[in-house]
């Protein structure tokens, strides 16, 4: 039993391998594709390749659901083309069995995601956004087309780049009452953390006052705000770039500020569940497999693989947003497709027995 285990376990994980190369290499094309578009100055091809190359562990955790789905397909699918899954059936080796040889190479890829997703995504992801922030330039304000916005109480402010040792690079910050009247906007070309304050470099001060505009310009100051460098490695990242030690705690302070926090709430319980979506995932496949797809050919399977992977994406990305506009939670955004694919793969997994 121990060598069909591992027989099965070989061909599922280099079949999710082969998969996850080529959707990767996809992405990764159409991103620097994508990235030609900014090349100009100080910004070269080189810059953007490094960019984009950074941006491949992201790539790997998010399409790793996809992969293991069309990986299992193909296969699990192989082994029934060549008869070998009726041979070990035919051997007395249950399909619980065979289940469980599924999964443990799919189990090993999750846990290597949670640890790209945990740890190494979201460095990678701040240390190439910012590195590309800085290439581009930051000396006019509130023209980057990627930038960091943050409000504090009535305070406005808008961060050309956010570097990982907590330098910030053209920074921007409006002041407004209690009407959303400007009272004043500073703009400071750079920004470090010292203690508990940061210290300011060469800004320019505009005051609105009923006699007129007051502008002040000084070479260094410091700031006082409780606005930390933790605080901006999470601002700096989309919430699906995030950990997810870092998404509830933010959410809960952008309700101290008066904000909804549902958007990181959502990717939380997204990055939570991913494990269980990869797996019901795998049972649609195995499904499949020993049901309608058992004697088609491999690029079929490939096909039906995609549909069902974009269908299942579809749902959480349409439940997802719909939880923000109509308030309802979004562990049930989360969770629906979720479960919705676990029951389609047990129903057709026992009408194929």
């Amino acid at each position: 039993m121990r060598r069909i285990n591992h027989y099965i376990g070989v061909s599922v994980a280099g079949a999710i391998l082969v998969v996850l190369l080529v959707i990767v290499a996809l992405d990764v094309i159409a991103m620097l594709v994508d990235e030609l578009d900014s090349v100009g100055g100080d910004y070269t091809f080189i810059e953007a390749a490094t960019y984009t190359v950074l941006q491949v562990p992201a790539s790997i955790y998010e399409f790793l659901p996809l992969a293991s789905l069309v990986g299992c397909l193909v296969g699990l699918g192989l082994l029934a083309n060549t008869s070998e899954l009726t041979v070990i059936r035919a051997a007395g080796v249950p399909v619980s069995k065979i289940i469980w040889a599924v999964m443990r190479p799919v189990l090993f890829f999750i846990v290597v995601a949670l640890l790209l997703g945990e740890y190494i995504t979201p460095t990678l992801g701040q240390y190439a956004e910012s590195r590309r922030a800085a290439v581009l330039g930051h000396d006019t304000a509130l023209t980057g087309q990627r930038g960091v916005w943050n409000r504090e109480g009535e305070e406005f402010m808008h961060f050309s780049a956010v570097l990982p040792n907590g330098k910030l690079l053209g920074m921007t910050r409006m002041q407004f009452n209690d009407k959303g009247q400007l009272l004043k906007m500073t703009y400071v070309d750079s920004a470090i953390y010292q203690g508990t304050q940061w210290f300011e470099e060469q800004g320019v001060t505009t005051q609105l006052t009923p006699e007129g505009v007051k502008t002040e310009r000084f070479d260094a100051r410091y700031w006082e705000s409780d606005i930390s460098p933790a605080l901006l490695s999470v601002i700096a990242l989309s919430p699906s770039s995030l950990p997810m030690q870092r998404l509830l705690p933010y959410a809960s302070y952008l309700e101290k500020q008066g904000q909804s926090g549902t958007e990181y709430q959502l990717a939380f319980w997204r990055k939570v569940f991913q494990p269980l979506a990869t797996l019901s995932l795998v049972m649609i496949a195995i499904s499949f497999v020993f049901g309608p797809l058992r004697q088609v050919t491999v690029g079929f399977r490939v096909f039906a693989g995609v549909i069902v992977g974009i269908v299942f994406q579809t749902a959480q990305d349409l439940l997802g947003p719909s939880s923000l506009i109509f308030g309802f939670s979004p562990l049930i955004a989360v969770l629906s497709p979720i479960i919705l694919s676990l029951l389609v793969g047990i129903v057709l997994l026992k009408k194929s027995l």
